[in-house]
């Protein structure tokens, strides 16, 4: 089979070869004018952003991963209440940098009812910040609180965001 080539044949940006980057969404995103909080979950972590867009490319107003909570006392990484930790976390040093609104780029991840983006989105709504989201997909309080995983976690989530809160 031979490849495509021609004057009719045209190469598609290498972000969206690569299946990185859904150009239709981020426009959307963009044309709306407002800080997006952008969540991203790995193997490993959960990572929350609040960007503003500039035309040099996007600035970040703040970051941080799910792997700051082990300062704090919090060991899970890559779960629900590490999500919404993380979410709180970030969505305070938001508030102190004077954003008070942000639309969730999820990028290509899938709006999946209770996942783990929503649980960072729910962090960051008791923050401070509104962000619009549908309650129902919001997982629920005994899921965010780690009470399915045991009690120790459970115990460890209120400390860590008795911290999170008071700081």
């Amino acid at each position: 089979m031979a490849k495509a080539q021609g004057a009719l044949y045209t190469v598609h940006f290498r972000r969206r070869r690569a299946g990185r980057t859904d150009y239709e969404k981020r426009l959307g995103h963009l044309k709306s004018g407002k800080t997006r909080m952008i969540v991203r979950k790995t193997n490993r972590n959960i990572i929350v952003e609040f960007a503003g867009f500039e035309k040099k490319g996007d600035k970040v107003v703040t970051s941080r991963t799910s792997k700051a909570l082990k300062k704090l006392g919090f060991e899970g990484r890559c779960n629900t209440p590490s999500a919404y930790l993380t979410g709180l976390l970030c969505a305070k040093d938001a508030r102190k940098k004077g954003i008070n609104d942000a639309i969730l780029d999820m990028g290509l991840h899938k709006a999946t009812k209770g996942s783990v983006v929503f649980a960072a989105v729910k962090g960051a709504i008791d923050a401070g910040i509104t962000v619009p989201c549908d309650k129902e997909v919001i997982p629920s309080e005994a899921r965010i609180s780690g009470k399915h995983l045991s009690e120790e976690m459970a115990k460890s989530f209120g400390e860590c965001k008795a911290k999170i809160m008071s700081g």
